[in-house]
């Protein structure tokens, strides 16, 4: 392949200029491509290549749970290259046109799992090492930590960045380069589907309460929007309101999208990474709690007053 049809490719695969990370955009991406082309011209599907990324997300956790350089690095090398499978399945999903709803279940799927098992490995490894500066062992007590670790901050933190980044993307290409998704919507096409199709309703019914915890924590998005929706049907000559607003909330939205792309992988990543080749994981637990929550309440926070100005705005 030639080098312009790769940059032709690899460009289309970017979401916008707001919302990708310079590491996603320099090395991910790339190498995610690359991925992708070898394996469509090997003819393998892309929900192959999401599974292949479970089981080494799997294997970098079977790493973490060891405390010598040597296999903490070898987790770290693993966990790269499940994410360069997670890359790769939405490139080729692309390229191919073989999106379905499996995919997508396996594709939300497969990031809990690694991190439901690496949490398990740190709490194990952890579980017979020393508190610092205490002396006392972590014992039982790892075990809270990683749960207000992973199930209370990581898990509202990476949803509700996902969500505002896929609020942007929603005033700034449409519905169309979008994958703003509503409770409603969800709970409607569960409803409607037969009992036979159970693992389609399981789907579903799960999709549809992940969009409503997104609802329920930004109340002040929610009335903005059925306020913009609103003033789409009362005529033309609202045109130029609406667009006015449309570019005030990209414009508060996208200081925003670095604080979004903090609170996905990338940068819990290099910190897990960090602290388990030094050998303290605990300090990933803490960061979690004290560092990842600060920037998701600033992140909230600010998004929330800014849709508050905007529904002040377009309802005069």
């Amino acid at each position: 392949m030639k080098q312009g049809e790769f940059r032709r490719l690899l460009e289309a695969s970017f979401k916008s200029d707001d919302t990708e990370e310079w590491l996603d955009v320099h090395f991910t991406r790339p190498v995610g491509l690359v991925f992708a082309l070898l394996w469509n011209r090997l003819g393998v599907h892309p929900n192959v290549i999401t599974v292949l990324s479970i089981f080494l997300g799997i294997g970098a956790a079977c790493m973490f749970v060891h405390t010598d350089f040597a296999h903490n690095l070898a987790g770290v090398v693993l966990l790269m290259l499940a994410n360069f499978c997670d890359s790769t399945d939405g490139q080729m999903a692309r390229l191919t046109g073989k999106k379905t709803l499996i995919g997508r279940m396996l594709d939300g799927f497969a990031g809990d799992v690694w991190f439901f098992c690496i949490y398990f490995a740190l709490c194990c490894r952890l579980m017979g090492q020393p508190i610092p500066g205490i002396g006392l062992r972590w014992g039982a007590a790892v075990w809270v930590l990683a749960f207000v670790a992973g199930v209370l901050c990581h898990s509202p933190q990476s949803s509700l960045a996902d969500y505002y980044r896929q609020i942007h993307l929603f005033f700034l290409k449409g519905k169309e380069g979008s994958e703003l998704d509503n409770y409603a919507q969800q709970r409607a096409v569960y409803e409607r589907l037969p009992r036979s199709r159970w693992l389609d309703r399981l789907f579903y019914y799960n999709y549809a309460n992940y969009c409503r915890s997104q609802e329920k924590r930004t109340p002040a998005f929610q009335r903005f929007f059925r306020a913009w929706k609103a003033a789409a049907n009362s005529g033309p000559q609202e045109a130029d309101g609406r667009a006015a607003v449309r570019a005030q909330l990209l414009r508060g939205s996208r200081p925003l999208m670095k604080y979004a792309n903090i609170l996905t992988f990338n940068t819990r990543a290099i910190c897990l990474y960090v602290s388990c080749l030094l050998d303290c994981p605990w300090a990933y637990l803490l960061i979690e709690i004290l560092v990842f929550t600060l920037i998701y309440i600033y992140m909230h926070r600010s998004h929330e007053q800014l849709c508050e100005q905007l529904y002040d705005q377009i309802k005069t």
